[in-house]
């Protein structure tokens, strides 16, 4: 049973973005050399993105988490020593197994047995992590939780497709959870349906040492856009109500950064100002997974998430997953 009065409050967040920083331009003409045709002004019309970056051939996703959390725990002035949770929502493991987390953990140099364990909810995985992580350090099983985004998606991208080619961008951001007797996460909601798991899908397997199926990802668009308007308004007003709040009291949105034109529609019908979302898609692309705790970092940094501000965090991926959470910062 949670002990009363226990919350985990952010006490740091940090990101890291790779060194190969690709524009529109640069990646359609990438595609021209094997007849694959594109244009910044086509991506940016449907998407907003201009920029996205691209893990190096030996950057594995462990390597780019490990950066997003040294930053983290710089910023929340913590001995390394004293996270007892590591959580990495990831579609883009180093490994089949073990886990990114332990990867992680180990990379960081933590050796006091604190439990690591990867989240696979794809675009929502963070939101996922999120209430994850809460609710451990709510129930008394844990004090500090570092909670990690991180993907290189690039590594299961078809560049001859590019309706999905042109999306996606690798990263990493990272959050440090600490147990307080004053509230943080105030609410979450996470939701999945799983009859829904053909239009956003990477749909193969390794049998035998040979992958079975498709190892690229796959996605009808337009499904997606549908179902995402959607279960993103109805998550955000479930995870309002249980923390008794308004879309009014709410000073910044930060959504998953896929797509403009989804992350506009949601905030309108939430009545939430379009100046009080956070938006990164045109210079990071869709970062699955990273794209939140990328984003809160960057509004964190700049100034602009201030202390006691109410933050609505909201996923939605493959799966289908979606899920919000309510953070007063």
């Amino acid at each position: 049973m949670a002990q009363a009065n226990l919350y985990s409050r952010v006490i740091g967040t940090g990101s890291y973005l790779p060194a190969d920083r690709v524009s529109n331009q640069e990646l359609a003409e990438r595609l021209a050399k094997q007849g694959v045709e594109t244009s910044d002004e086509w991506i940016v019309a449907r998407t907003g993105i201009h920029v996205r970056h691209f893990a190096a051939p030996d950057q594995t996703t462990s390597e780019l988490a490990l950066q997003a959390s040294r930053y983290a725990i710089e910023a929340a002035g913590i001995d390394p020593q004293s996270i007892d949770l590591i959580i990495v929502a990831t579609s883009t493991s180093d490994f089949v197994f073990p886990s990114t987390a332990c990867l992680l953990q180990n990379k960081l140099g933590i050796k006091n047995g604190g439990a690591a364990f990867d989240i696979q909810a794809v675009c929502s995985g963070f939101a996922y992590a999120m209430a994850t992580a809460d609710s451990f350090i709510r129930s008394g099983a844990n004090r500090t939780a570092l909670v990690v985004g991180a993907e290189t998606l690039s590594r299961i991208l078809d560049f001859n497709d590019r309706t999905t080619c042109v999306l996606f961008g690798d990263g990493a951001g990272a959050v440090i959870l600490q147990a307080s007797d004053e509230p943080g996460v105030l609410s979450s909601a996470l939701h999945a349906d799983g009859s829904y798991a053909n239009i956003l899908c990477t749909p193969g397997n390794v049998n035998k040492g040979v992958i079975e199926g498709s190892a690229f990802l796959h996605m009808d668009g337009q499904a997606v856009f549908k179902l995402a308007v959607k279960v993103l308004e109805k998550v955000a007003v479930e995870a309002l109500e249980k923390a008794q709040l308004t879309a009014g009291d709410i000073d910044w949105l930060i959504l998953h950064q896929a797509n403009i034109r989804i992350m506009e529609s949601t905030a309108r019908k939430l009545h939430v100002p379009l100046e009080r979302m956070v938006v990164t898609v045109g210079e990071h692309g869709n970062t699955s997974a990273a794209s939140i705790p990328l984003a809160f970092d960057v509004a964190v940094r700049d100034g602009r998430i201030k202390r006691g501000q109410h933050v609505l965090i909201e996923g939605v991926g493959g799966g289908f997953t979606w899920g919000a959470s309510i953070i007063r910062y």
